[in-house]
């Protein structure tokens, strides 16, 4: 990565110099795990979510502001009928987001969860990858920024989601860029697509890597050459919640692949972050595992929105609700193994 007065270069910079984990607060929160009512160990994995949160908040785990960020793009490529939905279908997706109709609100609703959505731009679709970049490196780091800026406000653990007719093609195309394999491992179904549909889906992501393989070896560059504005703008908000000190956790297939841009720029850079579900999406369980992750959550979901990491929200609740309000022996006047 060299610094050349290019819109990217800042986000290089910042990819370079991700903070760590704070170690002192996952020492305490360590510390007073072992003090609570429980044989060591008896949660499972809502003890090793505590012991993130104090890690990537710096402070003891708790969750008191939780936001699902929905970020909204839509596909030059939704023009080859790769998708049985028409792009309009986008925005009227956030429409009914804004008036609490769609699943991710019952779901914020359920968990008390905050929810901002953000319409990128609808009215100008990206680039059609299979013959040109999807945007120029200008307009994608702008939206990096955007996305970037999007959680301020203050929150304290973010949840990552999208909307976009057309987006499962975008993800399988920068997977297949990133990890190589055919177009039918990471190409699947999205809204629907199946027959002549799916095959036209197949096809465009071929030939736009195709288009593009001369410049596939810069994740950034495979992101604004294959992806789209939700795709950049989810993977500034990814970087700034881990400048902020701010957990996240990605939802779906789509979320999956801006995430998975960020890691192919520095392995470390997912280190504050967790997958709320694997999707129904066939290529999603491939992607977590090129990611070294597992998953919260295995429930068959395919709908994006957020809703995957929505859900996840709840169990993270539930592991910091735990560990801060959990007697300890002593106060409880339980007995500790000798």
């Amino acid at each position: 990565m060299t610094v050349t007065g290019l819109p990217f270069d800042d986000f290089r910079v910042l990819l370079r110099e991700l903070p760590g984990p704070d170690t002192a607060a996952l020492a305490a929160a360590r510390d007073h795990d072992r003090q609570l009512t429980k044989p060591p160990g008896a949660l499972g994995r809502l003890e090793e979510i505590a012991m993130w949160l104090a890690a990537w908040t710096g402070r003891s785990p708790a969750v008191n502001r939780p936001l699902v960020a929905i970020f909204a793009g839509n596909h030059g490529v939704t023009k080859h009928g790769i998708t049985p939905y028409p792009s309009s279908v986008t925005q009227q997706m956030v429409e009914n987001f804004a008036a609490g109709g769609a699943a991710i609100n019952q779901i914020c609703a359920t968990y008390d969860l905050g929810l901002k959505i953000f319409d990128l731009a609808l009215d100008y679709p990206t680039g059609d990858i299979t013959c040109e970049p999807a945007l120029s490196e200008r307009d994608c780091a702008a939206t990096m920024a955007f996305g970037m800026e999007a959680i301020a406000g203050g929150t304290d653990l973010l949840c990552i989601g999208e909307m976009g007719i057309g987006n499962t093609t975008i993800a399988a195309a920068i997977h297949l860029a990133l990890y190589g394999g055919s177009a039918e491992e990471w190409v699947g179904p999205g809204t629907g697509s199946e027959g002549e549909v799916l095959r036209r889906k197949i096809e465009a992501v071929k030939a736009a890597v195709e288009f593009h393989k001369d410049h596939l070896d810069d994740p950034l560059e495979i992101m604004r050459r294959l992806g789209g504005r939700e795709i950049a703008a989810m993977a500034g908000a990814i970087l700034a919640a881990r400048m902020q000190k701010i957990p996240v956790l990605i939802d779906g297939y789509v979320a999956t692949s801006a995430a998975a841009l960020l890691k192919a720029a520095n392995p470390s850079a997912l280190d504050h972050c967790l997958i709320g579900h694997v999707s129904g999406e066939p290529g999603h369980l491939k992607s977590i595992e090129k990611l070294g992750k597992t998953p919260l959550l295995a429930l068959g979901m395919r709908l994006g929105e957020g809703t995957g990491a929505a859900l996840a929200a709840g169990i993270v609740k539930a592991a910091a609700a735990c560990h801060s309000g959990m007697a300890t022996f002593a106060a409880a006047g339980v007995s500790n193994k000798e």
